[in-house]
């Protein structure tokens, strides 16, 4: 008897060895498996760094060709169009900065969706309108791909550091494969309903940010104006009820804080090292 168990238990050990092996060798192999990027921008090139920093292979164009030498260096392979991109990679991430530059990314002459395979999972992180979105979609449908709007909240910061928030809108059976690659470049990843809702929750997040942006530049300047140093009036509000994500962590006032826009000149959040 005790034999018996000892050759079960034996078996059981080389079928759990082999059962862990596999699932590591399986996720070695999807690892590998070229991601493709359009869109190096301010957020577009951290944010396709830390997919590089995940083991991920990335396919990159943009449409500054300057815009991908660091990524290049990297290790990225750089291609000249979104077509291009299309060609060589099944999993596709864009982060474009308007409306239009999503449209002609994904419909144009030389868009996606002039050689996008079937079964290709598209997913965007721009900031659009909600119905444009919708608009990919079903251009995508047609094509045999699959769409999904994935903007995104942190800024330059949280993308460099993959601390962003991605809300979600697409089919909910895609979302795992959209969260597999999502939680490489951010912190929370939020499904939101259908195509579009991601778009609707960023709107309305940006929407709070900018009242609660005028109310700080607002209280700022009146403050300075009457005497106060800025760092001892942030101080302040920073452990008082005025307290908010513009008065902590992105300061309007320069010489508040490093590290964001009012610190720069205004020219945008400086990406931290």
């Amino acid at each position: 008897m005790a034999a018996l168990f000892r050759g079960s238990r034996n078996l059981l050990l080389r079928w759990t060895k082999h059962v862990d092996l596999a699932f590591v060798s399986s996720r070695s192999m999807a690892s590998k498996t070229p991601i493709g990027f359009v869109g190096l921008g301010n957020m577009g090139s951290p944010m396709a760094k830390n997919l590089l920093r995940n083991g991920y292979p990335v396919i990159a164009t943009d449409v500054f060709p300057e815009s991908c030498k660091e990524l290049q260096d990297m290790g990225a392979q750089v291609v000249d169009s979104p077509a291009d991109v299309a060609e060589k990679a099944d999993r596709i991430l864009t982060m474009l900065p308007s409306s239009p530059n999503v449209i002609e990314v994904y419909t144009g002459p030389n868009g996606i969706l002039k050689k996008v395979k079937k079964g290709t999972l598209l997913i965007d992180s721009s900031t659009i309108d909600p119905a444009v979105s919708r608009e990919m979609a079903v251009a995508a449908e047609k094509m045999g791909a699959v769409f999904m709007d994935a903007p995104v909240s942190g800024g330059v910061g949280a993308a460099s550091l993959a601390k962003l928030t991605f809300m979600v809108g697409g089919a909910e059976e895609e979302y795992n494969a959209a969260q597999e690659l999502l939680t490489c470049m951010g912190a929370n990843v939020v499904y939101c309903g259908g195509v579009g809702t991601g778009q609707a929750a960023k709107i309305c997040n940006n929407m709070l940010l900018a009242i609660g942006m005028i109310g700080t530049a607002e209280t700022m300047n009146l403050g300075i104006r009457l005497g106060l140093d800025p760092k001892l009036l942030a101080k302040i509000l920073n452990m008082s009820s005025g307290r908010c994500w513009s008065s902590d962590t992105y300061n309007p006032a320069p010489g508040v804080m490093e590290g964001v826009p009012s610190a720069n000149n205004y020219q945008g959040a400086l990406e931290p090292h």
